[in-house]
């Protein structure tokens, strides 16, 4: 295995494409390694098949790394990092809520629940929200991407069930980064990460963007990352010089 500094997770094939911004950014600070998960629709929904995967990949690592990842793909990173603490050695989450089952998925399926319309209106009413009006694609464009994640998602999310999965923070620092303008982790559910925040843990919220404010935000959202990491790697110096 190649040695990198950072690992960003993705687990939506098909909304991978506005991660790239902010990669590309990164990619010119840091290391940067991309996994993908991709499931097939054959496959049964699981979250914890795409944590074992990632460890599979992980454990020949020579050294822990920087994790992050964005909505379903930062929830996997937080149980990865629940579970393997040793193999992280910080932890970034953009547009995960407290409650990492909170995806735009399970928004989705809510609505479905709750109102009687189309499939494809309640897709191109997600477009709206998840993007703004400044939105880089023609909303049917967008709305066959995210039905695409929907048919592809790790997450058991359905109409007639939506799951939960443990809340709680990590050993680790962690980032946790949100949009003020998100409609699905919203800022009082994002500030209520800090109920397990530690004295090195940092959240921050950029003013727009949307859901997805990582692709039209990424040197605002890539410079957070990067003094987060900064000060792990500082910190993690000083502590290792004064053992000796």
């Amino acid at each position: 295995m190649s040695n990198f500094d950072v690992l960003w997770l993705t687990a939506s094939p098909s909304l991978k494409r506005f991660d790239l911004p902010l990669l590309r950014y990164l990619s010119t600070k840091q290391t940067v390694a991309h996994w993908e998960y991709i499931q097939s629709e054959d496959e049964a929904s699981s979250i914890y098949q795409a944590v074992d995967l990632l460890h599979d990949f992980l454990k020949s690592s020579p050294q822990p790394v920087h994790l992050a990842g964005h909505g379903i793909s930062g929830a996997i990173a937080l149980l990865f990092a629940r579970r393997y603490p040793e193999m992280v050695r910080s932890l970034s989450l953009l547009a995960v809520a407290s409650q990492p089952a909170n995806t735009w998925q399970a928004h989705y399926y809510t609505q479905r629940q709750i109102f009687t319309t189309s499939q494809e209106q309640i897709l191109a009413n997600n477009v709206r929200s998840l993007f703004g009006n400044n939105r880089p694609y023609t909303i049917e464009t967008l709305s066959i991407a995210l039905k695409r994640d929907l048919e592809l998602s790790p997450c058991q999310h359905s109409l007639f069930r939506l799951i939960h999965l443990p809340k709680g923070g990590v050993s680790m620092p962690l980032l946790v980064c949100g949009s003020k303008t998100d409609p699905v982790v919203s800022s009082p559910t994002l500030h209520d990460w800090t109920n397990w925040f530690k004295p090195q843990d940092t959240l921050w919220e950029c003013p727009g963007g949307y859901h997805f404010f990582h692709y039209f935000h990424p040197q605002e959202v890539g410079q957070k990352m990067l003094n987060f990491w900064r000060t792990q790697n500082q910190n993690l110096l000083t502590n290792s010089l004064a053992k000796c």
